[in-house]
């Protein structure tokens, strides 16, 4: 049994989660975690000078069980608590790619966790132009909801310094531009993992 870990990264509201959904019902035994299933409870979140709640920052996750949790699917996929969707179909050029184990990772901060940039085979990220990020977020309802002022003040300066962090890194990351359509997104992402997966067969 052979395992694919795949990062999907990105900005908030790039799209990531209806790719990694979309990418789930096609591919064979492909299962999705969230980064956002590791926030840790609001009290537990720091709040900086201006007063927001400092969600978009490593500190605020608990990153160590989300690695456990990848490490643990990574061993044994078929027993693991994430969740796995059956495929509509399986094309012809995947069939004998059956025995092979997918797992999408998908959040706004993948990259910039040492510990987790041992685990990709594949890192995807996911980029918007920042009016349409913030029309976007704009339509979305959090728990707890944004303050005035909160994309401005804390989420895209955030968003901005960890890119860069990551950038620096280079850990061969491949850029979508989030303001695609979902079609072209899925196709791309779609066929390159399906590339990828027919070099484990030679």
């Amino acid at each position: 049994m052979k395992v694919l870990v795949i990062g999907l990264g990105g900005v908030t509201n790039g799209g990531k989660t209806t790719l990694a959904k979309r990418l789930r019902k096609q591919l064979p035994n492909c299962s999705i975690l969230s980064q956002d299933d590791f926030f840790k409870p609001e009290c537990e979140v720091e709040i900086d000078e201006h007063g927001f709640k400092q969600y978009d920052v490593l500190d605020a996750l608990y990153m160590e069980e989300m690695v456990t949790s990848i490490h643990s699917w990574m061993k044994n996929p078929t027993g693991s608590s994430v969740s796995t969707a059956e495929s509509k179909s399986t094309p012809v050029n995947l069939k004998s790619t059956e025995e092979v184990h997918i797992l999408i990772a998908e959040g706004f901060l993948l990259y910039n966790y040492e510990p987790l940039n041992e685990v990709w085979d594949r890192r995807y990220f996911l980029t918007i132009p920042y009016e349409e990020c913030k029309r976007r977020r704009s339509t979305r309802v959090y728990q707890p909801a944004d303050p005035p002022g909160y994309f401005d003040g804390h989420v895209w300066p955030m968003y901005l310094k960890h890119k860069r962090e990551m950038e620096e890194n280079k850990n061969n990351i491949v850029y979508l531009d989030g303001t695609k359509s979902e079609e072209d997104l899925f196709s791309y992402v779609y066929n390159d993992i399906v590339r990828e997966l027919e070099t484990w067969k030679k």
